[in-house]
């Protein structure tokens, strides 16, 4: 396990990510905890998957890619930015700061979504999954539809297709690296219990070996 600084966030918080290679790894993929900061149950997850030492994993965890988020309990980052608008594909101008759903000045213009950009366009992971909240299911967010159904069938979470949004992290991966799947999971509200918090790192392990 390597642990990396990948860059720092608007308020200057480290924003790291935990590689772990084993042997036997067939494909590479990434797990993001949490985007927006009012929605952190994806960290437990992350941090869980980040102690994992089985053979056959290629797996990138970034626990939390927006830290001043979480600490202010906010959606946006300090820039008041909504950083799953702020991705290249199909970008436009949505509200004003402060809106829930600001995309921002322009695309990337925030440090969060640019250390995301960097890291997705070095890697190309195969399978990326991005966890929110609070509906309770695997959305159907344009990748391969197997991986999704997949994953929905190892973590017990129903399969839907959500509202697509311009700037959406996925939205961008799905359509701009071919041959790769990215899609998001919302966890319910609140705080994961263990067993929870279990379950969804397992079948995050079995998607990955």
């Amino acid at each position: 396990m390597v642990r990396t600084t990948l860059g720092h966030s608007v308020r200057g918080r480290a924003i790291e990510a935990v590689h772990i290679d084993s042997a036997g790894a067939r494909r590479a993929v990434l797990v993001v905890g949490c985007v927006h900061g009012n929605e952190p149950a994806g960290i437990a997850i992350a941090r869980r998957l980040d102690r994992e030492r089985r053979p056959g994993l290629d797996l990138w965890v970034i626990d939390d890619l927006n830290p001043d988020g979480v600490a202010a309990d906010t959606r946006q980052n300090a820039d008041r930015v909504d950083l799953n608008r702020n991705f290249p594909e199909h970008w436009r101008p949505i509200g004003h700061p402060g809106d829930q759903q600001y995309s921002g000045p322009h695309a990337l213009s925030e440090p969060e979504s640019r250390i995301a950009d960097a890291l997705i366009e070095r890697l190309r992971p195969a399978v990326s999954i991005w966890f929110h909240q609070p509906l309770d299911v695997v959305d159907q967010s344009g990748g391969d539809p197997g991986v999704e159904r997949r994953f929905a069938a190892l973590s017990g979470l129903p399969l839907r297709r959500l509202t697509r949004y311009p700037g959406s992290a996925v939205g961008w991966q799905d359509q701009t690296l071919p041959g790769t799947t990215a899609f998001v999971v919302e966890l319910p509200g609140g705080r994961l219990t263990h067993g929870e918090i279990d379950r969804y790192a397992r079948a995050v392990v079995a998607l990955a070996g």
